[in-house]
């Protein structure tokens, strides 16, 4: 039994080191160099990550003032691909990762190698797996910094409002089971 045991165990550790979904973190913006250069300014204080199974990357962007955050506005939408939407999130908004986001923009993209098309994935049920294969914007809106009265949204654009629609419940990782159940009043 014993010389059992520790084969098994040596071939559980492998298999949950193969299926672990590591991801790399910078404390600056690391985006890809073909975004507009009129962004470059704001890496000092962006945030990157790129993990999970298939590499994504996710963007944050924190604006210290609505000038800041205006001018950088046009020059997000060109990263975003065409026909992705823009997420509008109430502020402050929470990522499992980069905590709460007071006024910002979180840039979701695909892995910089992808031969992936850049669409969305008809039979996915959450709105973060429909659009994985595209560049697409989640927005931290506080009505001060990012004001939603003072900016363009482009009409050929989806705009998926969640801001009263806000779960209850923490974020969790990327990697746990996002299935939840919602229990119906008696």
């Amino acid at each position: 039994m014993k010389r059992l045991m520790i084969p098994l165990g040596a071939l559980a550790l492998v298999t949950a080191s193969l299926l672990r979904a590591d991801w790399s973190v910078s404390d600056v913006g690391a985006w890809s160099k073909d975004w507009p250069a009129e962004l470059d300014s704001l890496r000092g204080q962006s945030r990157t990550i790129i993990g999970g199974l298939v590499e994504l990357e996710k963007h944050l962007l924190v604006f210290q003032s609505r000038e800041e955050f205006e001018r950088a506005w046009p020059h997000l939408l060109k990263v975003k691909s065409p026909g992705a939407p823009i997420i509008l999130r109430k502020s402050p908004m929470t990522h499992w990762h980069f905590g709460e986001i007071p006024a910002g923009v979180l840039v979701h993209a695909p892995p910089r190698d992808s031969r992936q098309a850049e669409k969305p994935i008809d039979r996915a049920t959450s709105v973060h797996d429909r659009w994985m294969w595209t560049r697409y914007l989640e927005v931290a809106v506080d009505g001060e910094i990012v004001d939603l009265n003072r900016i363009r949204l482009p009409p050929d654009t989806p705009i998926i409002d969640l801001r009263f629609d806000e779960p209850e419940t923490p974020p969790v990782s990327p990697d746990a089971d996002q299935k939840t159940e919602t229990a119906t009043p008696k």
